[in-house]
C-alpha cells in the first residue's frame, strides 16, 4: 500500500473521525455556555467549533463516494456528542435549586445538611397525597451536587427532591451553600 492509497482510506477517515468528536463535543460545550449567560466563552469556543467543521465537512464533501469518510462523520458526531455531555457533567458551571420535600419533621435533615455546609430555606405546604409536607430550597454549586445527592440518597433514601439549572444568581447575593473550609476560616477571621 503506497502512501496515497494509505491516506485516503484511512488517515483521511481518521482525521474526520477525530475533527467529528471535538467538533460535536465544542457544541456541546457552547450550547451551556450559552445556557448559562456565557456569551464570550459560548463565542471562543464558537469560532474553534466552526473551524472544525469546516475542516472536517470540507473532507467528506470532496469525494462523497468515499464510504468511509462518510461513518467516520457521522461516527464522529455521536461520539462527540457523548463526550461533550460527560465535558459538561466535569465543568459543572452555574448553580442548581435543590427542592426537598418530605411529610415528616425535616428538622435533623436541616441540622445534618447545615453542617455540612448548606444552607437552606424552608416553607410548609400541602401536598394533594401526603397532607402536610416541608418543603427546603437549596441553592447549590453544581460541582456539589453529586455530593448533596450522596447524602441524601445514602441517609434519606426515601426523600423526594427536584434539581433545576440556575441560570443567573444576583450579583453579591449570598448563597445557600458555603465550604465547610471556608466556614472554619471565617470563624478564625481568615
Amino acid at each position: 500500500m503506497d502512501i496515497g492509497t494509505f491516506w485516503s482510506v484511512a488517515a483521511i477517515p481518521l482525521l474526520i473521525l477525530v475533527a467529528r468528536i471535538a467538533e460535536a463535543s465544542l457544541e456541546s460545550v457552547r450550547t451551556i455556555y450559552i445556557s448559562k449567560g456565557h456569551a464570550n466563552l459560548a463565542a471562543y469556543v464558537g469560532i474553534v467549533k466552526t473551524g472544525i467543521w469546516l475542516i472536517s465537512t470540507g473532507l467528506v464533501l470532496t469525494d462523497l463516494m468515499q464510504f468511509w469518510n462518510l461513518f467516520a462523520y457521522l461516527a464522529g458526531y455521536g461520539m462527540g456528542t457523548v463526550l461533550g455531555m460527560e465535558i459538561e457533567n466535569l465543568i459543572s458551571i452555574g448553580y442548581v435549586i435543590v427542592r426537598l420535600i418530605t411529610p415528616s419533621d425535616p428538622q435533623a435533615l436541616m441540622s445534618r445538611l447545615s453542617t455540612l455546609g448548606y444552607g437552606m430555606t424552608r416553607i410548609e405546604g400541602t401536598g394533594s397525597f401526603s397532607g402536610s409536607v416541608s418543603i427546603i430550597f437549596m441553592i447549590v454549586p453544581r460541582k456539589e451536587l453529586s455530593r448533596l445527592l450522596s447524602i441524601i440518597s445514602r441517609e434519606y433514601p426515601d426523600l423526594l427532591y427536584t434539581i433545576e439549572d440556575v441560570r443567573n444568581i444576583k450579583d453579591g447575593a449570598r448563597i445557600f451553600y458555603q465550604d465547610p473550609k471556608r466556614r472554619i476560616l471565617s470563624f478564625f477571621g481568615m
